[in-house]
């Protein structure tokens, strides 16, 4: 049995515990009045200062726009204005005294409450007010019915409603009129001709500005909730709809749905950035629904790139000029045409004002620069390799070239003779300049290009082809079926990831987007020993000491096969006809024993530049080449003055209209080329001629074939169904064509393909090709490999 009484307190127990809570809970009402006590003092304060605050701005507006400069001479609009301040000057101060009293903030704050109204009777101020302006009606042209009644201005619950009674709402609706019509005439300068530049109209600008900044900096929208982002789903997924056939209704009342719960939010929100009143009337859901995305982006910030289909506003730089970068495959001192050319290109494209230039080229590691570079160049670090560049094209163009060179990671392949490049060759172009690329030989570049899409992350991609690669890989083992492959894998790659395709010749695959134009330029160096050689002649000097040389790359490829097979074939034809050959080369031994086997008259020379003073002195320069896409050597020859004998092949097309350009079909007709070009003296280029082969020509020309003159001077291109170009290049959000999809689906195909590491290795990718390694991140000072690409696992 229990014993309840043990469990009972004493009495004194139980008397002290309840004194304690006693206290405890006055002390704790003590301290709530205390705070509410210094929670309204501080709200007085606030109020006082503000009043202050306004009582000041006050004075310094009336004062400065009262008051009118001393010993100036005002035109008569000004002295209106003065006058009109000077009359409603102390109206204005008697109302701030009977408003700014402390017995009216008293009986405000005593009636304050959650649900109060506070009502202030403003027919006194109207009064006033009426009768300053029928004083000045002779100036504004204001008039004022007899009849006013009362209005009162009522706060309820944080909105303002003016509560009429009577006929009340006469006198405004006539105040709105007369206020109308004055500011027709003062348009149209009947009146204050000068009223909109006055000092009085800029002050009051810039306090209402003041005033309304505050709040329109504490603004805050709401994120968007789940229903809201799947009805922005299903409104971005309108065209995949259509394509499927689904009825519009349907998913019109998809959205609809989910949007119906927030519509008077999506109002509220964006009123606070609407600034026309036709956006309030616009009651369709998905007007709506723009709108509040609208609200949240400018809220915070964010620059919205497109949807499922495309992206609707691309990058536009803060300097408001067009950025161009131009990607190539190779870089100096590897005298090549991909390095040499892009290089000229970037030179003079940065001349105009109109857009800025930075010239993308690949890096190269110590081991693979030692297989590359020629007379054991090597660099330690990018900014070396910059400078020799920099310090190369000076020397050549004859002007400072202002644009910026940047470096991606490459590696060399042996068996492709070429570099490929390590990693996504996009990342390497910030986001902010990613506006137009220029892809020299595209297709290269995107063989196992794994990375972001081209055309996804520039307003405008142009590529341009430089080599025959199809006539090269013919040449080699089981090369009919390698050339098959590697046809199909250009055309896709191409049409992927370009916009327009510029051919240099007819010699290069028939790509798609692909027109055919020469872009390609001489170094002005050329030209002025061309000059210089025309000079020597007018004034009866020999200016050709020399015969016949052949210059090029000592490969096979390079016309070496076809120049031997000439010359042994018609050996007795032409005998006593010697040929300095100049090149360096993987074949190069070969080569030469070939030619001493066969007995040809050949003088083999190192390799050296097509401007150095020992070549000038030639008379005549033997091409027999046709794997070129359009020969550099022939138009720096030609430049120079001299004969240039070569195939009647589609490489050799631009040519054909100079006078020096001796071509052939067969090997008879190359035998009697030679005994033509030696027996003569080559023609003076005409001023014409010469700018034909200039980079200013070319440049124009690529302007114009690549259409960025449309695009830099803001005119819509050829293809405007693919995207409107405006200061701010954008592209159409309609539902994307049949060609569109397939480009889209070629380029996700590629982008699977070129992930798959067993894949790349099979199709002859350098191992370890898809991300750059520890050496290029240390050497461009990027994030470690493993950082930049992590393998998740156990």
């Amino acid at each position: 049995m229990l014993n309840l009484g043990a469990e009972r307190p004493p009495p004194q127990l139980a008397t002290g515990t309840a004194e304690k809570a006693l206290s405890f809970l006055s002390k704790g009402w003590r301290e709530v009045r205390d705070s509410a006590d210094a929670d309204l003092q501080l709200m007085r304060k606030r109020a006082n200062s503000f009043k202050n605050l306004a009582d000041r701005e006050l004075e310094h507006f009336l004062n400065s726009a009262a008051i009118p400069p001393s010993g100036a001479a005002l035109p008569s609009p000004s002295i209106a204005e003065f006058e009109l301040v000077k009359r409603i000057q102390p109206k204005l101060s008697a109302i701030r005294r009977a408003y700014s009293s402390p017995e009216f903030g008293r009986r405000v704050l005593e009636k304050w409450s959650p649900k109060a109204t506070i009502r202030l009777d403003l027919s006194a101020i109207k009064n006033a007010i009426v009768s300053e302006v029928d004083e000045v009606g002779a100036a504004l042209d204001l008039s004022w019915d007899e009849d006013q009644s009362k209005e009162k201005i009522m706060w309820e619950e944080g909105r303002a409603e003016i509560v009429e009674e009577g006929k009340g709402w006469e006198p405004i609706r006539i105040l709105k009129t007369r206020l109308k019509e004055f500011e027709r005439k003062s348009q149209s300068t009947e009146i204050f001709g000068t009223f909109k530049s006055s000092e009085f109209i800029e002050k009051v600008k810039l306090s209402l500005q003041s005033i309304c900044k505050e709040t329109e900096e504490s603004t805050d929208v709401p994120p968007l909730d789940i229903p809201e982002l799947l009805a922005h789903i299903v409104k971005q997924s309108w065209p995949l709809f259509d394509h499927l056939g689904i009825r519009r209704d349907i998913y019109v009342k998809m959205v609809e749905t989910l949007c119906s719960r927030h519509r008077d939010q999506v109002m509220y929100h964006h009123s606070l950035y609407a600034k026309e009143e036709s956006l309030y009337e616009n009651e369709k859901i998905s007007d709506e629904l723009d709108l509040r995305i609208a609200s949240v982006l400018h809220n915070t910030g964010h620059h919205y790139e497109g949807g499922f289909w495309t992206s609707f506003v691309k990058n536009e730089s803060a300097d408001r000029k067009h950025h161009v970068a131009i990607v190539t495959t190779a870089s100096l001192p590897w005298m090549t045409g991909t390095a040499v050319n892009p290089l000229f290109r970037a030179a003079y494209l940065a001349k105009s004002a109109k857009q800025a230039v930075t010239l993308v080229v690949p890096w190269l590691c110590k081991s693979d620069q030692e297989l590359v570079y020629p007379n054991n160049l090597s660099f330690s670090s990018p900014e070396a390799q910059e400078a020799y560049i920099r310090n190369w094209l000076e020397e050549r163009v004859g002007f400072k070239a202002d644009f910026k060179i940047s470096f991606y990671p490459g590696k060399f392949s042996k068996e492709r003779r070429s570099i490929i490049p390590a990693g996504d060759t996009s990342q390497f172009i910030p986001s902010k300049e990613a506006d137009i690329a220029i892809l020299e030989e595209p297709e290269h570049l995107n063989w196992y290009h794994h990375g972001k899409r081209w055309t996804d992350k520039f307003n405008h991609v142009v590529g341009i082809v430089h080599t025959n690669y199809l006539e090269y890989i013919k040449r080699e083992k089981n090369g009919a079926i390698q050339a098959f492959l590697v046809k199909h894998i250009n055309n896709m790659v191409t049409r992927a990831y370009c916009h327009k395709v510029l051919r240099l010749s007819a010699a290069t695959q028939d790509l798609p987007k692909s027109v055919i134009c020469n872009v390609h330029g001489v170094n002005p160096k050329f030209l002025m020993i061309g000059e210089k050689v025309a000079a020597e002649r007018v004034h009866g000097q020999q200016a050709f000491s020399k015969g016949a040389y052949f210059l090029g790359k000592m490969v096979w490829a390079k016309g070496y096969r076809e120049l031997i097979d000439l010359l042994a074939k018609h050996k007795s034809d032409l005998e006593g006809f010697k040929l300095d050959v100049y090149g360096n080369g993987e074949d190069s031994q070969e080569v030469q024993s070939v030619a001493k086997k066969l007995d040809l008259n050949l003088n083999f020379l190192r390799g050296r530049d097509h401007a150095d003073d020992s070549l000038h002195e030639y008379k005549v320069f033997v091409n027999p080449s046709v794997s070129d896409v359009l020969c550099t050597a022939t138009a720096e020859a030609l430049a120079m003055g001299k004969f240039v004998i070569c195939a009647d092949h589609p490489s050799n097309e631009f040519f054909r209209a100079f006078p020096n350009c001796l071509t052939y079909k067969t090997s008879e007709d190359f035998v009697s080329r030679v005994k033509e070009a030696m027996a003569s003296d080559p023609q003076p280029l005409t001023p014409e001629q010469r700018h034909n082969l200039s980079w200013e020509a070319a440049t124009q020309r690529f302007m114009e074939y690549s259409e960025l003159d449309k695009i830099l001077n803001n005119e819509e291109p050829m293809n405007g169904d693919k995207a409107i170009y405006g200061r701010k290049m954008k592209k159409s959000i309609s539902m994307p064509s049949l060609s569109d999809v397939m480009d889209g689906g070629l380029a996700f195909a590629h982008y699977c393909f070129t992930g798959n590491e067993i894949l790349r290795l099979t199709t002859g990718a350098i191992p370890g090709s898809r991300d750059y390694g520890k050496q290029h991140s240390v050497d461009l000072r990027l994030l470690p490999p493993q950082v930049q690409n992590p393998v998740y696992g156990w």
